[in-house]
């Protein structure tokens, strides 16, 4: 009786292990990972989100901060090797770099499609998140372009923001050599390893470098592109663009002072108001558009979408998305207000913060005029290829500011991408 009893309270004891164990592990469970870069962008959003969050289930959210390039990396190692161990629940990607993943690893990603309505979300971030006709990921901040612009430093040169507005980009080379002149101030600065403003121009024409179906190279006989090459060399040549060599020297160009004006995505608006000295001597108006019919004065450069990866959480992942990011209308007012960034959820553009007038920008309603100039953005299917082709580019654009013609470097550019 002595050994039944014991071996009974050694069962009662396993038992009661085994449920401190579950119960532990379903504590485990609420939490789930994110990979993100940016800690005042990117981090500062999921960071936020977690704050917001009022789902059913409790959710703990481990944000780990990883650089870009090495969030694709680890993919890249982690998914090639076919083992997911170590991977987030959540990941951020690159909007020019998610059907590479996509496509390589279609049974990786999770479907959003019940989670989210893509009618809610700018039509051009659908296509670089979708696949098969499923929604992969949770568009997040736009890209959106804007002109931003030194209005005190216009003024100085006899110019007004008036003056920039609805232009083309020969008009704005033209008043930009005569600010130079003026003022001895560049316009903008460009970066000959970085084609992005290759991008927002081409773009803003409805072209990409790749046809429609986002796989056959359009780079020969694409007047869009050819267009944006004679532009960069242009501005160039004339010295209304300056050069910087990484990210601190672009920002450095305008908060010194030294640079007039910016063309980037509405994710710089947090690195422009850094300089607090310069508050009301910014205001943002659309971009120049190329000299073809077909291009507007809308355009994107970046801009990311988090994505859920198929692995144990993946429900509860979704759920946190879609509560927060995925339908809550204030929570992306709060984004703005408290970290500055413009996400791409259609019904938030309604709400109170983004009529609200910014002093740093001379008092302008900046986000309602983004928001608006996000929908006219084209719709582009960027491919799997954009940095590989657009490694080829950087070669033929140094070869065409060497003399050679821009026909013969992007026939070059077109045979060397179509022999990969």
């Amino acid at each position: 009786m002595r050994r039944i009893g014991l071996l009974l309270l050694i069962s009662i004891l396993l038992v009661a292990c085994s449920e401190t164990s579950d119960t532990k592990g379903n504590n485990d469970s609420n939490e789930i990972t994110a990979w993100a870069w940016d800690p005042k962008f990117n981090i500062a959003a999921l960071e936020l989100a977690e704050k917001s969050y009022d789902g059913e289930e409790e959710v703990e959210l481990k944000i780990i901060e990883n650089a870009q390039d090495d969030i694709i990396s680890k993919l890249n190692t982690g998914l090639g090797s076919g083992t997911m161990k170590g991977m987030p629940n959540i990941v951020l990607i690159e909007d020019y770099r998610a059907q590479s993943f996509l496509q390589s690893y279609p049974d990786v990603f999770y479907d959003l499609s019940d989670y989210l309505n893509a009618e809610d979300f700018a039509d051009y971030k659908i296509e670089p998140t979708s696949l098969d006709g499923k929604m992969y990921g949770l568009p997040f901040d736009t890209g959106v372009t804007g002109l931003f612009i030194r209005t005190d430093i216009l003024e100085e040169a006899g110019y007004t923001v008036e003056d920039f507005k609805d232009i083309t980009w020969d008009e704005y080379i033209e008043m930009g050599k005569d600010i130079r002149e003026k003022t001895g101030k560049h316009m903008l600065t460009l970066d000959f390893n970085d084609l992005g403003i290759i991008r927002v121009m081409a773009q803003s024409a409805g072209k990409w470098y790749l046809e429609e179906d986002g796989v056959t190279p359009d780079l020969a006989n694409n007047e869009a592109l050819k267009e944006s090459f004679r532009i960069f060399k242009t501005l160039i040549d004339e010295d209304v663009a300056g050069i910087h060599t990484d990210w601190s020297q672009l920002l450095a160009g305008f908060n010194s002072g030294d640079v007039v004006s910016a063309v980037q995505g509405s994710w710089i608006i947090p690195s422009i108001k850094a300089e607090e000295s310069q508050s009301g001597k910014w205001e943002v108006v659309p971009i120049p558009r190329l000299n073809l019919k077909e291009s507007v004065s809308a355009s994107n450069l970046g801009g990311s979408s988090f994505y859920v990866l198929n692995i144990d959480g993946k429900e509860k992942a979704a759920e946190f998305l879609k509560n927060t990011f995925g339908s809550n209308v204030e929570f992306y007012q709060d984004l703005m207000r408290e970290v500055g960034a413009v996400g791409t959820f259609l019904p938030a553009a309604e709400g109170e913060a983004y009529q609200t007038e910014d002093a740093f920008f001379s008092g302008q309603k900046i986000y309602a005029d983004l928001a608006s100039w996000m929908e006219q953005v084209p719709p582009i299917n960027y491919g799997i290829h954009t940095y590989s082709i657009e490694d080829i580019l950087i070669v033929e654009m140094q070869n065409y500011f060497n003399g050679q013609d821009v026909d013969k470097v992007l026939e070059s550019a077109q045979k060397q991408v179509e022999s990969r």
